[in-house]
């Protein structure tokens, strides 16, 4: 018997998103959804409502822009790109869950 999938951590997925789209540049939701799964080598799922909500708000707060553009089955698609906005944010993000993880591994360490 497989493990299953499960939900994307509470406060994750902002970084996931914005760390997926420095490493892949441009990318449609849909995309971004599957590179965050695969790195997660499928231990995630991410469905359309997570993730476009998060894109949604990633935008409003100018950490990526978005334009429209033909997907790879030559489909009309919105693409997404990190702003400099977002490539500060990525520091700040992976700064504190750095510091979170240290953290929580002194939890679980045996003592």
């Amino acid at each position: 018997m497989g493990e299953s999938k499960s939900d994307v951590l509470q406060g994750t997925l902002d970084l996931m998103v914005l760390k997926t789209l420095e490493a892949m540049g441009p990318l449609h939701g849909y995309g971004i959804a599957r590179r965050i799964e695969q790195v997660s080598g499928d231990t995630l799922s991410l469905n359309q409502g997570t993730i476009y909500p998060a894109l949604l708000r990633l935008e409003q707060r100018g950490w990526i822009h978005s334009e429209w553009g033909t997907s790879e089955t030559n489909r009309r698609a919105k693409f997404y790109s990190l702003s400099r906005t977002g490539r500060k944010q990525i520091e700040m993000e992976t700064e504190n869950w750095e510091r979170v993880a240290a953290t929580m591994a002194r939890f679980l360490a045996p003592s």
